[in-house]
């Protein structure tokens, strides 16, 4: 079994030379600026099966880290823009999904507060709020105070829209930023990497970021993305609200349709954390409904020997 030799390596705008202002803003305080340096990684794959041998740590060629390595994040002590230039928009793609206001507000807070940038905008309604008409919100962290206790996107979502590169780059020179924060899926980061790989065309300095968002848990190299947690929590309450009712009948059956069309993380952890489903069926693991070894089958057999059963599916 060999390793996948994968190279994160992080592209950078230029040589960072600005002092970072978090050292002014702690002096005051009780706590240190803790920066972190460039050389500073964390393994990706931290387990050896088989014949697998440790990876070479030498740096290739045209590559910035080691090997399966993870640049360590945290503040740097040197910065790319000057605090004062910066002018920072912040949009939300795709669907749904617990915690998004909590990072629209925790960006917000750490630009502001922490790197004194006053000038950040809220793009309204993902991608197509760079399209047919710039759609703004000037934000500060007195707007944005208290939107991390409502659900959905104070900002806005739509699906969409990702492919219109050109145009979307053309909004954001027409806005002046220099700095894009996106929060979305597989399918918008992918939006993300061509609007990156466009500015970089133009020869524009733009830093683009992509904030991973997905409810079902299910991007690459992202041991657990934000709002799962929650989906698995309300979801467990769901199994238990259908138990004790499927359990209160006579060969009653308690049926949850859970997010995950693609992948079953959240009907799997639901499952585990409920302790209450009898069955849980994932894309991942093929089925038959009919047949001797079917799903039909194996459910007429709990029914007759329990008188009720549990099915989860994603």
């Amino acid at each position: 079994m060999n390793s996948v030799a994968y190279d994160f390596s992080i592209e950078a705008l230029g040589e960072c030379k600005m002092p970072s202002p978090i050292a002014l803003a702690t002096q005051l305080g009780e706590f240190k600026a803790k920066y972190v340096t460039d050389d500073s990684w964390v393994r990706y794959d931290v387990n050896l099966f088989g014949d697998q041998q440790p990876l070479d740590t030498t740096i290739p060629k045209g590559s910035k880290n080691p090997p399966n390595m993870l640049e360590k994040a945290g503040p740097r002590e040197l910065i790319y823009f000057k605090p004062q230039h910066v002018n920072a928009g912040i949009c939300t793609c795709g669907g749904l999904c617990p915690g998004i206001n909590d990072v629209i507000r925790a960006v917000v807070r750490c630009l502001y507060n922490r790197y004194n940038v006053r000038r950040i905008h809220g793009i309204r309604y993902g991608f197509s709020g760079f399209l047919d008409g710039i759609e703004t919100l000037d934000l500060s962290p007195e707007v944005i105070d208290n939107i991390h206790k409502t659900g959905g996107s104070f900002l806005g979502t739509s699906r969409g829209g990702g492919d219109r590169v050109i145009e979307i780059v053309d909004a954001i020179e027409a806005l002046n930023l220099n700095m894009l924060f996106i929060v979305g899926g597989d399918g918008t980061q992918r939006g993300s990497l061509e609007i990156a790989e466009e500015t970089e065309k133009r020869g524009l300095k733009i830093s683009i970021v992509g904030i991973p968002k997905t409810v079902d848990n299910d991007l690459s190299f992202v041991e657990r993305t934000f709002g799962f947690d929650t989906a698995v929590a309300k979801a467990t309450e769901a199994v238990s609200a259908a138990r004790m009712e499927a359990h209160s009948h006579q060969g009653g059956i308690g049926l949850i349709k859970l997010m995950g069309r693609e992948t079953g993380f959240i009907s799997t952890y639901t499952a585990l954390a409920s302790h209450e489903a009898n069955f849980c069926l994932v894309p991942e693991i093929p089925f038959d409904l009919e047949g001797p070894s079917g799903f039909f089958t194996h459910l007429e057999k709990r029914i007759s020997k329990r008188d009720h059963a549990v099915v989860i599916v994603a």
